[in-house]
């Protein structure tokens, strides 16, 4: 006997078709200027400064991206906030691990103190200068290091991966193994990480994206121009060019160089953004489920 058609009521009726309006908006409200910012890019000078550019490219053309491609400095930065990126996602993830682990479990002496005392650092801080002064007595200043090491972790990204411990590991599986006669690191090892990976693909997709987005601890810490990251020499040019338009008097110059530089700053943007934007679909599938397990109980 077929079941009949559950019939929804005229309130229900209008709430999804005003919740669908509104999904439908909020797309167009992300997407649009995605959209915008691409087709400037992508656009000439020209068309960018008569505003003629929506939504759609105008007089298409590459000179933005020869232009960076060109650079070594780009090339270099690439390859530095590679590196950056890669090894200082997994010292993040590992510190982060070890710490949360740890915390998850009801054995674990002095762990309201620990807790208290990761929560503090959340609250306060030394500041700038005392982070500073820090960091040049530790001989990290125009090092790689000084890129990975000072922010090993983030105290918020470990309460996430403790909660998801705690929600997500039972206690009486880790008691089971233990009676069997497996160890604290055989439990981590082979219980513990094995029904970890949402946590820890969605972990190393914030840290990643801070890594590759970090800008200021390099103008602060980094002074050779062969350890800057991306971000760091894209502003560079920038700024380069923005000096060479204060300081040039034809006026027809300035205006065509001021040009050049509104869509230069477009592709810098695209440039910088895409690498992290190719990598996000592949941890996406762990996104949503990740942050609710790990913040939500039962």
């Amino acid at each position: 006997m077929a079941s009949k058609k559950i019939k929804q009521t005229w309130d229900n009726r209008l709430f999804y078709i005003l919740d669908t309006l509104f999904l439908y908006f909020m797309i167009l409200v992300v997407i649009l200027p995605l959209m915008h910012v691409i087709s400037v890019s992508f656009s000439s000078p020209g068309a960018v400064s008569a505003g003629r550019v929506l939504i759609f490219p105008v007089d298409v053309n590459f000179n933005a991206y020869r232009t960076l491609i060109k650079t070594q400095s780009i090339i270099t930065g690439m390859l530095n906030t590679i590196y950056y990126t890669f090894m200082g996602t997994i010292l993040n993830i590992f510190v982060t691990i070890i710490c949360a682990y740890p915390l998850s479990r009801k054995n674990l002496p002095g762990k309201k103190f620990l807790l208290w005392i990761f929560t503090f650092t959340m609250m306060f801080g030394g500041g700038l200068i005392p982070s500073y002064l820090n960091i040049r007595r530790l001989g990290l200043l125009n090092t790689r290091w000084a890129m990975i090491i000072p922010g090993a972790m983030s105290v918020w990204n470990m309460i996430i991966t403790r909660t998801f411990f705690i929600n997500t590991i039972p206690d009486e599986l880790i008691e089971a193994a233990e009676i069997d006669g497996a160890s604290d690191f055989q439990c981590f090892t082979r219980i513990v990480m094995p029904n970890s990976v949402t946590i820890v693909a969605i972990m190393a997709l914030f840290y990643a994206v801070g890594h590759w987005n970090q800008y200021y601890s390099a103008m602060l810490y980094l002074n050779k121009p062969e350890l800057y990251n991306l971000q760091l020499v894209l502003r560079n040019i920038i700024a380069s060019a923005q000096a060479l338009l204060e300081q040039t008097d034809n006026l027809a110059a300035a205006e065509k160089t001021a040009e050049n530089i509104e869509v230069l700053k477009y592709a810098v943007i695209v440039f910088a953004s895409l690498p992290i934007m190719l990598f996000y679909p592949f941890v996406q599938k762990y996104f949503v489920k990740g942050v609710m397990v790990g913040s939500l109980k039962g």
